[in-house]
């Protein structure tokens, strides 16, 4: 007979392949771009649901993806990952932005649909996550509780600037903030402004020497996979204090 524990393991590490139906349009070839796919890890006893985007340039499926999702179910989060249409039929370049919005917006639609008795929450990994606020901000996303940010992309690397948070400013949820020192996608110095400006509703936890990817420095005294576990702990306990 199996351990309880790897018993309970195999429950909280077992994805449930779904499919979300986006109203956005078709591609350029005439061909319906109305359905994406998702995976949806719900642990027992789950208090919490996040929709999480995946970043530009990797989709659901990359490592970092299932390893997050992993360390959030081991915490007692479920999470539902889904990809962008672009990401869906293999196109390197994301995108328009209204698709990108209505796919964030079809994903929390959703989740409510899947888990209407827990707490909803949604965010991403960089841009999943600001294309979240930015749906945030239109006011697209019914029933979510605050946005999660693994590695908000302030801006692009070596052009140091804010307009990618102007959008905040419209956002009325609790929001987190997960960066690391190293990350060229946001400056510090700015991002900790930002937040300030955001007020009450920004909390920003720092990861010494992680960059975008979350990977650190030996100096860090920490192991990538203790990063991992340190962002799903510092979500779990973040979201606990927003209830």
């Amino acid at each position: 007979m199996l351990d309880w524990k790897l018993l309970r393991l195999r429950e909280m590490l077992t994805a449930r392949a779904m499919r979300i139906e986006v109203d956005g349009g078709r591609e350029p070839s005439g061909i319906s771009q109305s359905e994406v796919s998702a995976l949806l890890m719900m642990p027992t006893h789950a208090k919490q649901l996040l929709v999480l985007g995946h970043g530009a340039g990797a989709g659901m499926n990359h490592p970092f993806m299932e390893a997050l999702a992993g360390e959030l179910a081991a915490v007692g989060m479920g999470t539902l990952r889904y990809q962008f249409p672009y990401m869906e039929h293999r196109r390197r370049v994301p995108d328009a932005p209204g698709l990108l919005l209505a796919t964030v917006a079809a994903a929390v639609w959703t989740a409510r649909k899947v888990a209407p008795d827990v707490e909803l929450l949604a965010g991403g990994k960089s841009m999943g996550g600001r294309m979240t606020s930015q749906a945030a901000a239109e006011g697209l996303l019914e029933g979510v509780r605050g946005l999660v940010f693994f590695g908000f992309p302030l801006h692009p690397p070596g052009k140091v600037g804010t307009k990618r948070a102007e959008h905040l400013a419209k956002v009325r949820l609790p929001m987190l903030f997960l960066q690391g020192t190293r990350d060229t996608f946001a400056d510090m110095k700015l991002l900790r402004g930002v937040c300030a400006r955001v007020g009450s509703l920004a909390t920003l936890h720092v990861l010494e020497t992680a960059d975008h990817s979350f990977h650190v420095l030996k100096s860090a005294r920490k192991t990538n996979a203790e990063v991992l576990r340190e962002l799903a702990k510092t979500t779990e306990e973040w979201a606990a204090s927003i209830a």
